[in-house]
């Protein structure tokens, strides 16, 4: 049994509906199905949701009337294209009305998915399960497990074949509000559906073919990744590797369901399977290289700081006290290093040093900006001696410096920092080293 789900770019006119149509009906055992807003039809186009939002904005303005048209016509046009018997008109109206009001900003910016659930289960001839009837979310934008899964899984025992919009639920409250997740958060709703359905497998269509070793907006024609761990794409998600929503992975992952990218417009292409582990062994030492800019590094150096018990405690309860996230702590006998994301500290960094130098007191404290993380990951990385040194050394021999070094304690995962500058050249090295050609 399949749940599946279909991003804003696969259901974003007639067209996409049709392919989306004889996608899920060519397998009888996809039987739920979480479907996106509609999302751009070409380049110059604007997301539904987008649309939602400036009408929230323009809700007093004179050019409200004109863009909630504009919505109005994304949906009728697909309606009529399509045949359908169905109109919206009724909750077209609802919606003007709330969104005049200003009541909820996260009920304007779910009804992209609401409306385009209503069509598709119409086009299907599956029945509809309103999100906000069986998706509990908290005000910080989780879901709510225990409140979810009895009253989901409830509601799909009752239905074989049905359509459950993505990207919000209830506010788990008394209040009934309707409650968002974060942006992409249909692919968050769609695990939480399989997990309920007790799925076999979910499936999460795309526009991509799955995921690539390396963004091919710096590596010409990266080669595919056919299966990857969760932990491993943990990792890629986390260094900006987006297919997927990263809090998607969890719910299923807990219940050892897989999970496959698939390509709505090219369906026959194999796609990528993620699992909790595998023996497939892959063509490469390393699976996947995903990397973020941007990032800041303030280096702390003390004599003897090995000998202070606490010391390094005490700069991250300076940091925590900013609410500062950290990402790496490289550190030696006398010195360490704390790499945090520039925009995060920028605005307090001097007065944060002003508490080292006061608190720590240290022999030397420097700050180096514009820096770039790369990650290069792959769980067979450590069972293969030599790995880091052919890392390093390539890098070397193409004249980039490495600023940083850090390594997961699992081992499947280098991570250096370079210069800014150095970031493009640096993913086309690595890449060239254990995928190009290169590799022994």
């Amino acid at each position: 049994m399949k749940v599946v789900k279909f991003g804003g770019s696969s259901i974003a006119s007639a067209t996409q509906f049709k392919k989306v149509h004889d996608i899920v009906l060519e397998d009888t055992d996809r039987h739920y199905v979480v479907p996106s807003a509609p999302g751009k039809r070409n380049k110059e186009d604007t997301k539904v949701t987008d649309l939602l939002i400036l009408a929230y904005s323009h809700h007093n303005k004179d050019d409200f009337e004109e863009i909630y048209d504009r919505i109005k016509a994304r949906y009728n046009g697909i309606i009529t294209e399509l045949g359908l018997d169905i109109s919206l008109e009724e909750d077209f109206k609802e919606i003007k009305e709330e969104i005049k009001k200003q009541n909820s900003f996260d009920y304007t910016i779910s009804r992209g998915e609401y409306l385009n659930g209503k069509v598709l289960a119409n086009y299907l001839g599956f029945d509809f399960i309103d999100a906000a009837d069986v998706i509990y979310i908290d005000k910080h934008g989780r879901y709510d497990e225990k409140k979810t899964d009895a009253a989901l899984t409830k509601a799909l025992s009752e239905h074989d074949y049905a359509v459950v919009p993505g990207f919000y639920g209830q506010l788990n409250d008394e209040s009934g509000r309707i409650k968002a997740f974060s942006r992409g958060g249909s692919d968050v709703t769609g695990s939480i559906v399989a997990k309920c359905a007790c799925a076999d497998l979910y499936e999460n269509w795309t526009d991509v073919s799955g995921f690539l070793i390396a963004d091919p907006r710096i590596v010409k024609d990266p080669k595919p990744i056919a299966t990857i761990t969760y932990k491993e794409l943990r990792e890629l998600s986390y260094m900006g590797a987006s297919v997927l929503h990263q809090n998607s992975i969890f719910p299923v992952r807990n219940e050892g369901i897989p999970i496959l990218i698939k390509n709505t417009n090219s369906p026959e292409d194999a796609g990528t399977l993620i699992v909790e582990s595998t023996c497939h062994k892959p063509d490469h030492v390393i699976t996947g290289i995903a990397g973020k800019k941007d990032f800041m590094s303030i280096y702390v150096y003390k004599k003897h700081m090995s000998n202070e018990v606490g010391f390094i405690r005490k700069a991250l309860s300076i940091l925590e006290k900013y609410h500062i996230s950290i990402e790496h702590i490289p550190s030696g006998i006398d010195s360490f290093n704390i790499v945090v994301e520039k925009k995060e500290i920028e605005e307090s960094l001097y007065e944060i040093l002003a508490h080292f130098k006061d608190e720590l007191k240290p022999d030397k404290l420097t700050v180096q900006e514009d820096l770039a993380l790369i990650s290069t990951v792959g769980k067979n990385m450590s069972d293969k001696p030599g790995t880091s040194g052919k890392l390093f050394g390539a890098l070397g021999k193409n004249n980039i410096n490495i600023v940083m070094i850090a390594q997961g304690s699992d081992e499947i995962n280098i991570t250096v920092g370079v210069k800014k500058k150095d970031f493009t050249k640096t993913v086309q090295v690595i890449y060239d080293t254990f995928v190009g050609g290169n590799e022994e």
